[in-house]
């Protein structure tokens, strides 16, 4: 399975990095994990076919995270011609919120005749959900974005990804990273205490309880970019046996 960072920023453009949007491809799926405002800009660049993608998974709804889909949407109707289904799962009132954004940045647009089968599925925390290959289960955290906010564990191809979304601390991260073959966490500060984001710091004091094979960094403040340039190990002795690293836009792992 290969996953690709086609968007590891945050909300603001920080350190000139598109907003969130991970491409996964697995042997009988390909999907992606969020699909933040600038996703379709990122897919161009790194020649990306929204074509192939089957399903569209939904941490929570910013427009960092959820505000490239009606521009997916318009390009799968007008440019790309999509022709075969797509999935969109996220939290509760997705749909909601996804006709709405569309209306306000494209009028009328939310009522096409979707010449592909388009199916928006409203996940519930702690309740895993299947498409095809892949299975997710959300975990409810703490970020104020208007509905409830999810990590997820996904598990395909007998390998298994987690993510943070954005979240302060919160011990239903554990759960959702538990031994995971890599997890994509969120570390928008270095050691500094905000509400509804992490900060790398705490995320290393329950490393070893989280026991991830993998751990990539994503989401960073400028605080953190101006630390990334020592490497992986942003100025920061881990303390667990993990292999973890910053992402960057187009970064290509092997799960």
């Amino acid at each position: 399975m290969e996953l690709r960072f086609l968007g590891c920023g945050d909300a603001f453009g920080s350190g000139g990095r598109f907003n969130t949007c991970f491409l996964v491809r697995a042997a009988r799926a390909s999907f992606l994990i969020d699909c933040g405002a600038s996703s379709m800009i990122a897919m161009r660049k790194f020649e990306i076919d929204p074509n192939e993608i089957d399903c569209v998974l939904l941490s929570h709804l910013h427009g960092d995270h959820f505000g490239g889909l009606p521009f997916f949407l318009l390009d799968a109707q007008l440019a790309s011609r999509r022709s075969k289904p797509l999935v969109i799962a996220g939290p509760p009132t997705t749909e909601r919120r996804l006709l709405d954004t569309m209306e306000c940045l494209f009028p009328r647009s939310s009522k096409i005749d979707w010449r592909f089968d388009l199916r928006i599925v409203e996940m519930a925390a702690g309740t895993s959900w299947h498409d095809g290959p892949v299975s997710v289960t959300p975990y409810l955290v703490r970020h104020q974005c208007g509905a409830p906010p999810f990590a997820l564990r996904i598990a395909c191809d007998g390998k298994t990804i987690a993510y943070s979304g954005d979240t302060e601390w919160t011990d239903s991260l554990i759960d959702a990273a538990r031994d995971a073959d890599l997890f994509i966490c969120e570390a928008y500060f270095h050691d500094k205490k905000v509400k509804f984001h992490l900060d790398l710091e705490t995320v290393l004091e329950h490393l070893d309880e989280i026991r991830p094979k993998r751990l990539v960094l994503t989401h960073l403040s400028p605080d953190m970019l101006g630390r990334a340039d020592v490497g992986a190990n942003v100025g920061v002795d881990v303390g667990a046996d993990v292999d973890w690293t910053v992402a960057e836009d187009g970064m290509v792992l092997t799960v």
